[in-house]
């Protein structure tokens, strides 16, 4: 397998809700395993999410996992997640799902450069851009 680079985000407690979510949205094989099936089964978070991955058939690959306790969680202060292409309807879409219950930061419209783009920061705090680009 060629070398690829993921987003892997971290939740406090909402990884499964969340990666179900983005599962709805962008489709695709959504695999989760817990705590409690690595060794942690007598934890209170045992049922929290150790590691999730998401392979969509459009070939994103989104990662996640709940932040154990002692661990630090900050969210949204240092990823962003970005969709880009020239698929207006696609990524319309996406960008209409993950509108539906956050907050837009900046609409999606045409921008100076000419393409469509638009921020938004999901309900589960993950800040997303969408950037549609016009054919050359």
């Amino acid at each position: 397998m060629a070398s690829r680079l993921n987003p892997y985000l971290s939740f406090n407690g909402k990884a499964r809700q969340a990666m179900e979510f983005y599962q709805s949205v962008l489709g695709g094989d959504l695999r989760m395993n817990t705590f409690g099936e690595f060794g942690s089964a007598d934890q209170p978070f045992a049922d929290q999410i150790m590691h999730a991955m998401l392979e969509t058939p459009g070939g994103f690959t989104l990662m996640a996992s709940d932040t154990p306790p002692g661990m630090e969680y900050n969210p949204g202060t240092n990823i962003t997640v970005s969709l880009s292409g020239d698929d207006g309807d696609e990524l319309r879409g996406y960008w209409e799902k993950l509108a539906s219950a956050g907050t837009v930061h900046v609409p999606l419209e045409k921008q100076m450069w000419g393409d469509e783009f638009g921020s938004l920061t999901d309900q589960f705090g993950i800040p997303w851009m969408v950037n549609i680009g016009q054919p050359a």
